[in-house]
C-alpha cells in the first residue's frame, strides 16, 4: 500500500507556497490549461462586468479555496465553499474572513446546504474536489465517488450560469462514462484530464465541462 503520509514533491511545495494540501496544483494546472478563471483575470464575470462567482464543493482543508480567492481577488470575485469538515486556517492570512467568501460546513447533498449555496449563485465556475472516505475496496470507493460527481453535476445544472465551467474529481471505473456523456450534453466542451500532481498510483481523474450551453 502506498504511503500517502510521507511528504512528496507536491506536498512540500504546497507547504512552502502556503497551501494546506498538494491538491492545489491539480486545480492550478487545469486553470492554466483550460482558462477556468479567465473572466476573473480581466476583472469581469461571464456576464460582462459582474462579479465572477465560484462554488467550491468538498473544499476542506482549503487549498482550492485559497487558490481561488488569491486568483479572483477581493473585488472581482466571490467564492462560496462547502464541506463536512472545517477549513484549515494555517495559511489563509485572513482571506477566509473576507466579505467575498462564504463557507458552509455541512453535507452538500442536504437540502438546507443546497438552498444556502443556490442563494449565492448563479456561479461562473463550479469546482468539486469532493472525494469519499476510502475503504480500500475499489468498487465501493468508485461507486461513492460517482455519487459525489453526480451531486456536483446537479449543482452545475441548477446554479451554473450560461457559459460557465465545471470541474469534477472522479474515481475511474464503473459508470463514470455516463457522467462524461451528460457533460457533453450540458457543455460545449467536455473532457477528462489527469493533472501532473495526481499520484501515479491513484485512480482519480478530473472531468471538465467548458461553456455551459
Amino acid at each position: 500500500m502506498a504511503d500517502y503520509k510521507k511528504p512528496d514533491y507536491w506536498s512540500l511545495k504546497a507547504q512552502k507556497e502556503g497551501y494546506p494540501a498538494r491538491s492545489v496544483y491539480k486545480l492550478k494546472e487545469m486553470d492554466e490549461r483550460f482558462g477556468l478563471l479567465k473572466p476573473a483575470g480581466r476583472g469581469a464575470g461571464a456576464s460582462g462586468g459582474a462579479v465572477f462567482r465560484v462554488l467550491d464543493l468538498g473544499a476542506a482543508p482549503g487549498s482550492w479555496s485559497l487558490y481561488l480567492l488569491r486568483k479572483i481577488g477581493p473585488r472581482a470575485g466571490f467564492l462560496c465553499a462547502a464541506d463536512l469538515s472545517p477549513l484549515s486556517r494555517q495559511y489563509d492570512r485572513g482571506l477566509f474572513d473576507g466579505d467575498n467568501f462564504f463557507f458552509i460546513q455541512g453535507d452538500i447533498t442536504a437540502s438546507g446546504v443546497r438552498e444556502k449555496i443556490g442563494g449565492r449563485g448563479p456561479y461562473n465556475l463550479v469546482a468539486s474536489d469532493a472525494a469519499p472516505a476510502t475503504t480500500g475496496n475499489r468498487s465501493v470507493d468508485t461507486a461513492r465517488s460517482l455519487e459525489l460527481a453526480e451531486t456536483a453535476l446537479v449543482y452545475a445544472e441548477n446554479v451554473l450560469a450560461k457559459g460557465g465551467s465545471l470541474v469534477i474529481k472522479i474515481f475511474q471505473g464503473g459508470d463514470t462514462a455516463e457522467i462524461l456523456k451528460r457533460l457533453k450534453d450540458l457543455f460545449e466542451t467536455a473532457k477528462s484530464f489527469k493533472p501532473e500532481a495526481c499520484r501515479n498510483e491513484s485512480f482519480e481523474t478530473y472531468y471538465l465541462g467548458l461553456g455551459k450551453k
